[in-house]
This record gives C-alpha cells, structure tokens and sequence, in this order.
C-alpha cells in the first residue's frame, strides 16, 4: 500500500480486528483488517472471533510465507486454516495471482450470505508480488433474507396458539426500513420485545412495546417476562447461553 492514500491509523492487531469489527457492525459491508502473519494472526484472532460470536461481517487477510517455502518450517509459518477454520466462515489462501479479485469477491459473499460472520484470507509474500493484469471480478449478489412459506404457516400458528408472545432481536444485519416494519408489527399487535444483551436499539427504546435488555443483570420485569412467555421468537440472533440463563430457559 505504499504511496497510497490509505492511512495507517492503529498499530497493533488486536486494536486493528476490533476496529474491523465494529465497521461490520455499523455498515453492510464487511470491514476489512490485513495483518502480518504469526503473531500479526494471533493478534486480531479476538476481534475475529468477536465477529464469529456476534455474526459481524469481516474480512481479515493476513500475509504468509512464500509458497516455496511451505512445510519447511520458515519464519512465522503458520497453518491459517487450522487456526481459523472453527471460527470463520470461510478461509481461504490466494495460490495464484491471477485470481486474486476472484478471491475477494468470493470472501466478501461468503460473509454476507446467510448467517454474516467473518471470512480469512491467506495472502502468500512471493505471490502478492506477482505483476499482473487481471480483469477485476464483478461482485456476487448475495441474496436477501426470508421465510419459506412453510416457516410463516408454523409462526402464524405459533402465535396465534400462544397467549404471552414475546420477541427476542439481535444480530447486526438491521437496515433502518427494517427494524421500523418490524418495531410497527409488533406495536400493532401489543407484542413485547425484548433485545439481546450486545445489540440493543432494534426496537426503540421508548416503543411501547421494548420491555428491555436480556443479558447479564438484565431488570425484574424483563426476568419476568422471560419466565412467563409460552412463546420465545428470536429474530437475528439465537438462544444462546447468555439470553436463556445457562440454557435453563424451557
């Protein structure tokens, strides 16, 4: 990046992923962080998995060594799919210079599509420094969310079975447009909703139908609505162990 308009603005790995992370977290566009190998990787492993806990859209590339000198115990080598492999959706190493657009777009659709998380990028030193003059990769349309109409049938029968609803939201895939439809609904029909402990403002604070944050030391009247649901829909996130006290909730 030398002589580029780029600037450096953090100096250590770890600041650098988390940086990376909260960019997901506020755009609809995967933040992107490059590090060094080795210990550069070790280093901005905390944001990464940050981004795989909270289902943040991140690329990380990190540098590695010549492709020649693989398996021969060289400075810093180091296994990126055995490291990263349970805790990206994807990692993936650049081989061949000519595909390098190639493999950015397809590290950037693997981390929209679906579920976000983060994706890994392998960047060999000898092959970063390849001359050559590629087509850029147009890129991958990732489709939208939604429901099968097998799964609205099962919700719609759910709530109309259940007489104390009650919403959990999280995740960060939210548009504004989004959250307000939502937020609308659930007003309509004077259903609660309730936010998950690291993502909070889904639905507003001051909507008559936010009750409050579940997480660690969460208030009485969200404890007790927790307790007194028949129905638990999560919407962007999941019954994880935090939300369900330990996974004791039934």
């Amino acid at each position: 990046m030398h002589g580029s308009p780029i600037e450096t603005v953090c100096r250590h790995e770890g600041g650098a992923s988390y940086m990376t992370e909260a960019d997901g977290k506020m755009n609809q566009l995967p933040g992107i962080a490059m590090v060094t190998r080795g210990p550069g990787a070790a280093n901005a492993h905390v944001g990464l998995h940050t981004a795989w806990q909270d289902s943040t859209l991140m690329g990380l590339f990190v540098g590695l060594i010549p492709f020649d000198h693989r398996d021969r115990e060289a400075f810093r080598e180091f296994d990126s799919k055995a490291w990263f492999d349970t805790g990206a959706k994807r990692v993936m190493v650049l081989d061949h210079a000519e595909r390098a657009s190639e493999i950015v777009a397809e590290a950037m659709f693997a981390a929209m599509n679906g579920r976000p998380g983060p994706v890994v990028v392998g960047l060999p030193e000898d092959i970063i420094r390849e001359h050559v003059n590629p087509s850029l990769h147009p890129p991958i349309p990732v489709a939208g969310g939604g429901m099968t109409g097998e799964d609205s049938d099962a919700l719609a029968n759910a709530l109309a079975a259940s007489s104390r609803p009650l919403f959990v939201t999280g995740g960060n895939d939210w548009t504004q447009d989004g959250a307000d439809r939502l937020t609308r609904w659930l007003e309509r029909h004077h259903i609660p909703a309730v936010a998950e402990w690291r993502t909070e403002g889904t639905v507003p604070f001051d909507s008559p139908s936010y009750v409050g944050p579940i997480g660690y030391g969460r208030p009485r009247p969200t404890h007790d609505l927790l307790e007194e649901t028949d129905l638990l829909v999560f919407v962007g996130t999941v019954p994880g162990d935090v939300i369900t006290d330990g996974f004791l909730c039934r």
